[in-house]
């Protein structure tokens, strides 16, 4: 079916009816909400871990039909949310063609739109904005301008229109007004100077701008939604109380609330497929590079304003994949299978996503990161084993045994070094840690015990020697170099 192409051809269909020409932006997505809602279509796909708090708080925003403001730390999922407001916009809509600020074309608001209006009549050429196209969003930086948010007068439009400065057609534009019909999203509101702050009273309110001074009005049609972090919302001054007034609705984001969500929003969001070379993940392993952002998050030495974001498991994960492809290419192995090792070579994914407090400066990122590390495999290996009988495996470090790992060596051959440690193997096959007769897997849970071990301290770990006893008997290397109770693997 072809689309209307003028004003004639257009007040033949549905779009001339009254609840059309009269109905708002914010109407458009409450209708169209209400639509999904009576349906049970999902409301915003790819959101996981807020159907019971977040979800539900913007759905009633959106049916109060209120302009709105995401609270939360980095990594939220804050803009992910509002660009995907668009979802709850028509396909499409008409405007004037040619106008600026998306002209409604049975209600222009631009002097552009009414004299297409004066000049053409019903000949008037219609334009179809697709919804993708009625989404503006800006960071709110302190060098943003009233001009940019506005618009400002535009002396090269005058010279070649021959207008005189206070004629509307010598306007340029800012992003608020072209934003018409639609979303205008800020980032980081507190951010905003104050000043750029008072220039959002009209809109939120009265829903119409003024610029440059000059009388002249337009009755914007537009739902604002903004996103801030809530230190900087509530605590430091930062947000001029008017605007935080005319803000309908506060709601208030948060991380993952499980280790289970946090692997779901991880699997989804990180790059797994590595060109067609097959890739395995043990659960296991997944869940210890989670537990790094869980554990982390809870750690004193770690700014909990900053907060932990989940973009650090996901380039952990991507970190740690991405190793073990290294590996796999090094050692022709066919199929990337990530270890506990892999990890601890992720480390540059996760210095530089941590905001450390003083303590953890003193420490070093690094030694931190590696804390982390350690005590996720713990908690992981805890949550695995359930209490099993790791004993044998532990008196063989007792009486002197040390185990060194080469970790970038075939799994076939690390295999043999850890059948050195007496029920280790059968230790890892009994607790479900890998897959039967699959030497890849079970390397990485025979590292994920040894790893849970020593977050223990029931066996020692260290970069230089490997694992070995706790406590040596007496002086010297914390494995003998040769001997039936040493192993290289």
């Amino acid at each position: 079916m072809n689309k209307p192409c003028t004003l004639r051809d257009l007040r033949q269909t549905v779009w001339s009816s009254p609840e059309r020409r009269r109905r708002s932006v914010k109407d458009e997505m409450r209708q169209n909400l209400i639509c999904r809602l009576e349906s049970e279509q999902p409301l915003f796909p790819g959101i996981i871990g807020y159907d019971d708090t977040v979800i539900p708080q913007l759905t009633n925003a959106i049916l109060s039909r209120h302009n709105f403001i995401l609270l939360g730390l980095r990594g939220q999922a804050k803009s992910r949310i509002v660009r995907g407001l668009l979802e709850l916009f028509d396909e499409e809509i008409p405007i004037l063609a040619g106008s600026e600020v998306n002209d409604n074309p049975f209600a222009p608001i631009s002097r552009y739109g009414r004299q297409l209006l004066d000049e053409h009549g019903d000949r008037a050429p219609i334009a179809w904005l697709p919804r993708g196209q009625r989404y503006v969003e800006k960071l709110a930086t302190p060098d943003v301008t009233i001009a940019d948010i506005i618009g400002d007068v535009d002396p090269i439009k005058a010279a070649r229109g021959g207008h005189i400065l206070s004629d509307e057609l010598t306007i340029h534009y800012g992003l608020l007004p072209r934003a018409n019909r639609g979303i205008f999203a800020i980032n980081e509101l507190p951010d905003l100077a104050a000043k750029i702050q008072v220039g959002l009273f009209n809109i939120m309110q009265e829903g119409d701008v003024q610029i440059k001074g000059y009388p002249i009005r337009l009755q914007l049609d537009v739902a604002l939604v903004f996103t801030a972090n809530p230190e900087d919302y509530t605590a430091r001054g930062k947000i001029i109380t008017p605007v935080k007034d005319r803000i309908g609705s506060e709601i208030a984001t948060h991380y993952p609330r499980s280790v289970e969500l946090g692997l779901a929003i991880t699997g989804q969001e990180a790059w797994i497929e590595r060109g067609g070379r097959p890739v395995l993940i043990p659960d296991f392993v997944a869940e210890v590079v989670e537990r790094v952002a869980f554990e982390a998050r809870a750690d004193k030495r770690i700014d909990k304003r900053s907060g932990v974001s989940q973009r650090l498991p996901i380039s952990v994960l991507e970190n740690v994949l991405s190793n073990a492809e290294r590996r796999t290419l090094l050692t022709k192995e066919k199929t990337v299978v990530p270890r506990i090792s892999d990890i601890y070579a992720a480390i540059p994914g996760i210095t530089g996503k941590l905001e450390l407090e003083y303590e953890g400066e003193l420490q070093g990122a690094e030694t931190v990161a590696r804390d982390l590390i350690r005590r996720a495999a713990g908690a992981t290996f805890e949550e695995r084993t359930g209490g099993a009988n790791s004993d044998d495996i532990v008196n063989w470090f007792d009486e002197g045994g040390a185990l060194k790992i080469a970790h970038d060596e075939r799994a076939d051959i690390l295999l043999k070094g850890f059948g050195v440690v007496p029920g280790l193997l059968d230790f890892v096959a009994d607790v479900g840690l890998a897959r039967r007769k699959d030497p890849a897997t079970t390397v990485a849970g025979c590292e994920l015990v040894l790893e849970g071990l020593a977050a223990q301290k029931r066996i020692a770990r260290s970069e230089e020697a490997g694992y070995a006893r706790v406590r040596p008997e007496r002086p010297g290397p914390p494995f003998p170099k040769s001997g039936p109770g040493s192993a290289l693997a």
